[in-house]
């Protein structure tokens, strides 16, 4: 079932179009004026015939637009971000512009409205489009990855899809949470700029049967490898735990 918050306009070609133009052109820009991008690991894209979910940490507003302008052409123009419900669609006016300039689409952070929190998501894949997801439901106020939520990995599952980590590093300094416009490092005078990268992991391969919290694991870990300071999710060892008491007794291994 369709979020009626969301603005299905914001996905046809004309609104493709002028997304285009302002992704690259305008945010690209800004971008380029406070700091210097560098993306690796595209090429893990090149074999996907997509769609795909995309899923990175989250440190600022500048995240989304970073992200878009990472993404290849062809990727870029098939997806859609995924944005907290309660922050972007409660004014109609910021749902409209958030819609237009990033392609985004309404997500419960609590899973409202009596069902899964990712149904409303379900339509947008089965028509071929990759979601961008940023799975700590809000953005880190210290830099650290917090604990990531399991509803991509969950989304991934159902419908046979990769899941491709993203890890960004630098926006926590270049456009902090309370801030509204990116700074220039601090000391570093009129012209200074920041140093922002975007890595794409290699992609995850989700089976319909695998848990969600393991496969969310398995982008912590990712992010871990990159050099970010992560938070293990407080459930996995207990549910890690349950599995082998559970294989222990049907073995008749005591416990």
């Amino acid at each position: 079932m369709a979020d009626d918050r969301d603005q299905p306009w914001a996905r046809t070609l004309p609104a493709r179009v002028a997304r285009e133009a302002i992704v690259r052109g305008v945010f690209d820009t800004i971008i380029r004026t406070y700091a210097r991008r560098s993306v690796s690991g595209r090429e893990q894209l090149d074999p996907l015939p997509g769609p795909v979910i995309f899923v990175a940490n989250h440190c600022s507003h500048v995240d989304t637009p970073l992200v878009l302008n990472a993404l290849p052409a062809r990727w870029r123009r098939r997806a859609a971000v995924v944005a907290a419900a309660d922050y972007f669609y409660g004014d109609r006016k910021l749902a409209i512009a958030v819609s237009l300039a990033f392609g985004t689409v309404p997500l419960e952070r609590k899973g409202g409205r009596g069902r899964s929190s990712t149904d409303s998501l379900k339509p947008l894949v089965g028509d071929g489009w990759s979601l961008v997801f940023f799975p700590e439901g809000t953005r880190s106020r210290d830099g650290r990855v917090g604990h990531l939520r399991v509803g991509a990995a969950a989304l991934a599952a159902e419908h046979g899809l990769p899941i491709v980590p993203l890890h960004i590093t630098g926006t926590h300094d270049a456009m902090p949470t309370g801030r509204n416009w990116m700074v220039r490092p601090a000391g570093g005078g009129r012209f200074a700029r920041h140093t922002i990268r975007v890595q794409f992991g290699a992609p995850l391969q989700v089976a319909a049967d695998d848990d969600p919290y393991e496969t969310m694991e398995r982008v912590r870990l990712f992010m871990a490898s990159c050099g970010a300071e992560t938070t293990p999710d407080p459930k996995l060892a207990a549910r890690r735990e349950a599995a082998a008491s559970s294989a222990r007794v049907a073995s008749g291994r005591p416990s």
